[in-house]
């Protein structure tokens, strides 16, 4: 019992502790309330935080010919399409911070991760059951099932997304709807109008704007081109995507160039997500034997890119932890201890990218100014706290 682990959810972050558990000799159960994994949501970046620890786990091996390793982030002026910086990225950012920068479809991540937790024999995946509840006796945590059945494991990991029934196990953390929704589509390389990219097409670029920003970047072996443009919104409950309502982009892309327009035309179908965060969560985890990851415990808005990766990061540092034996309370306090102050520092970049990439007037001439003095060096040394930490080593520090 106590070297059985129990997910629930079979998303990214999911997913990932289950591979993560497996590599420290555990055997794991995950739980998918979905009968089938969906093939659901749009692109999205794996900076290297996020791949160095997927290589350990032999999932960005899948992942070949699908994920596209741009050569930088390039942050542009929606309204005239002028380069305003760039961050280098490809062999350099391999080269400093020890692994790679993905980019690629959601769909994509996770076959990959489902490829790997299938041929591990340690891992059983049950699709069409959830973990609706749990008791904690002692050292066993007494998991109920949607069937009605009971399992028992030494610790569980809740993975259940922003919605999570778990999470009152833990607190009284809030959903909360941010006031921005993300409009999504998929577009075919081959379709996007000449000049809108520039001439590093397999770049991510980030287009800027008073009231709207739009990250491109390729996807599916650069066979397409992701677009996320977020803008305020409407809040749709907890439909994770519906058709979108264009009204709000079309509005806010209205000063935008004409050939970016032509782009967001040419993109079809568009899906809206609303972007919802996790109130003042008391502690992400109950000493009696449960651990949130992922959106469950401190869903992001997507202004820095990392959500995907602090769900992975909170895999693997819980997985490490829990090998280490001792006292299981203590482990679950030392996880939350050390994942805090990160998530903290993560979730106030993107804040603050929010606040840049939306200025106007006075605001962004003086972010066009900064952007402008600084070296393609001085914007890669502001990034190594964020893509050369290595959530496993951080135990040992």
């Amino acid at each position: 019992m106590k070297r059985h682990v129990v997910v629930a959810g079979a998303g990214i972050a999911g997913l990932t502790a289950g591979l993560a558990f497996a590599a420290q000799g555990f055997d794991v159960s995950i739980y998918e309330r979905a009968d089938a994994l969906e093939e659901a949501g749009a692109g999205l970046q794996l900076s290297p935080n996020a791949t160095r620890i997927l290589d350990r786990l032999g999932v960005t091996a899948r992942l070949a010919g699908k994920a596209v390793a741009p050569e930088a982030i390039l942050l542009k002026d929606a309204a005239t399409l002028k380069q305003l910086g760039r961050v280098p990225l490809g062999r350099k950012a391999e080269a400093r911070w020890g692994a790679a920068y993905l980019v690629v479809h959601r769909a994509d991540l996770q076959g990959a991760l489902a490829e790997v937790v299938g041929e591990t024999p340690s891992i059983r995946l049950v699709m069409g059951e959830s973990v609706d509840d749990a008791a904690f006796q002692g050292e066993a945590v007494a998991v109920r099932l949607s069937s009605g059945a009971q399992v028992d494991c030494g610790l569980l990991v809740a993975a259940d997304g922003v919605w999570s029934r778990l999470r009152r196990l833990a607190g009284d953390g809030q959903n909360r709807f941010s006031g921005h929704v993300a409009h999504r589509a998929v577009v075919r390389a081959g379709d996007v109008p000449e000049g809108i990219l520039s001439s590093e097409n397999d770049s991510v670029c980030a287009l800027l704007a008073p009231g709207f920003h739009l990250v491109t970047y390729p996807v599916q072996g650069g066979s397409q081109v992701n677009l996320v443009a977020v803008t305020r919104g409407r809040d749709l409950g907890r439909r994770w995507t519906s058709e979108a309502d264009m009204t709000a982009l079309v509005a806010a892309m209205a000063g935008a160039s004409p050939r970016l327009r032509m782009l967001v035309s040419v993109a079809a179908p568009w899906r809206t997500w609303p972007l919802h965060t996790i109130g003042s969560l008391r502690r992400w985890h109950h000493p009696g034997g449960m651990a949130l990851i992922g959106d469950a415990a401190h869903a992001l808005t997507p202004y820095a890119a990392q959500g995907a990766a602090m769900a992975i990061e909170d895999a693997a540092l819980l997985a490490v932890l829990h090998a280490r034996g001792g006292e299981r309370a203590a482990m679950l306090q030392r996880f939350e201890t050390l994942r805090k102050p990160r998530l903290k520092r993560v979730a106030a970049r993107g804040r603050f990218n929010r606040f840049a990439w939306h200025a106007g007037g006075i605001v962004a001439r003086a972010r066009n100014v900064a952007l402008a003095l600084r070296s393609e060096e001085r914007l890669l040394a502001d990034l190594d706290w964020l893509y050369g930490h290595d959530a496993e080593a951080t135990p040992g520090r």
